[in-house]
């Protein structure tokens, strides 16, 4: 199959009854996801996405941060964050949280970025995954929760509490506040909301920081229910945080 062929095209996206626009209407199909886009050009899903709408994500498998950015700005649609992947792997697995400092895509392109744990293809965060996703559930890029982490494998009420951080609290740009091989500790800066700080704790015993926050005077607790503290941030907006061994939690106002 030809996809400079006007049939091909047509067939695909263009007309009224092509593939595309026949699961948009009448399955009410709204998102597409694109495997091995390597295999195709940038402008095939570009042209799917104009001609039939909805969200588009696609498959392109490299951990080069830069070349995902420039596949998603060739074809105008989003991409599975692969070069995060590898660095969650190399950190989780790997024993080494400094390597969440690396190159990821929802660095450099959030909005483009799909940010994942574990799909159909490939499930090599085994140690620490639930960590994995307080990563991905508290930061920037669109994250995507794998189906049977969700309904068999982990802690359903975990994952649910953290899409609940999400969805209410990781909102605003990204900065890295600490990291050694078994501590990672990130703040999110709040986009007209307070944000958030979150605290990945790798090793075997419970750990304190001492942060500076977005906050002046300010009760603040964990939302996760890790931690108990409550403290108040000193007028110079620094504070006292902890995290439980092999854990997280996440920190914002009260």
């Amino acid at each position: 199959m030809c996809h400079h062929q006007t049939y091909v095209q047509d067939w695909l996206w263009n007309k009224t009854n092509s593939v595309g626009k026949y699961y948009r209407d009448v399955i009410g199909f709204d998102g597409w996801r694109f495997d091995y886009v390597k295999g195709f050009e940038p402008w095939v899903v570009k042209n799917w996405k104009n001609a039939v709408g909805g969200f588009s994500v696609g498959e392109y498998w490299d951990g080069n941060e830069n070349t995902l950015n420039w596949w998603a700005n060739q074809a105008e649609v989003s991409a599975f964050d692969f070069a995060c992947y590898y660095r969650m792997r190399d950190a989780f697995v790997g024993n080494n949280l400094n390597k969440l400092n690396d190159g990821m895509l929802w660095k450099i392109n959030p909005t483009k970025a799909v940010t994942f744990v574990a799909n159909h293809d490939t499930d090599e965060i085994y140690n620490g995954k639930i960590l994995a996703y307080a990563y991905i559930l508290t930061h920037e890029g669109y994250p995507a929760i794998f189906y049977k982490d969700y309904e068999a494998w982990l802690d359903k009420e975990r994952l649910n509490n953290l899409i609940w951080i999400h969805n209410s609290l990781a909102k605003g740009s990204t900065s890295i506040l600490y990291t050694d091989n078994d501590e990672y500790i990130a703040k999110r800066n709040g986009e007209n909301s307070a944000g958030l700080i979150v605290y990945i704790n790798n090793s075997n015993a419970w750990q304190e920081r001492w942060v500076e926050t977005n906050w002046s005077n300010t009760r603040i607790k964990d939302y996760t229910g890790h931690s108990n503290w409550e403290p108040v941030t000193q007028s110079g907006k620094w504070v006292k945080i902890q995290s439980p061994p092999k854990s997280y939690t996440v920190w914002s106002v009260k």
